[in-house]
């Protein structure tokens, strides 16, 4: 399994645009994607309720997590995805 703690950019936290952009780069992913904050349980990236549901905040720190072939590829490129500020690009 291939791990990546990420601190959230967005100023707003991974609320709807944010998690969109994260939930559609996810699905674009040739492994799962799960995605915990500390304390909770992991979800499932490609899902949009359940990134929802995390309510994470600007600067909180996630666990990105996969398992399998192209598996540090796909938590990099979603951690790197994470960490800028998503509401600035509009």
């Amino acid at each position: 399994m291939y791990q990546r703690t990420v601190s959230v950019g967005s100023r707003s936290g991974l609320h709807a645009r944010p998690a969109s952009l994260f939930v559609q780069a996810a699905a674009r992913q040739p492994v799962k994607v799960s995605v915990a904050r500390d304390g909770h349980d992991p979800v499932d990236a490609r899902s949009m309720l359940s990134v929802l549901a995390l309510a994470a905040q600007h600067g909180d720190a996630l666990v990105l997590s996969a398992v399998g072939a192209g598996a540090p590829e796909a938590v990099e490129e979603l951690a790197t995805l994470l960490a800028q500020d998503l509401d600035a690009k509009a």
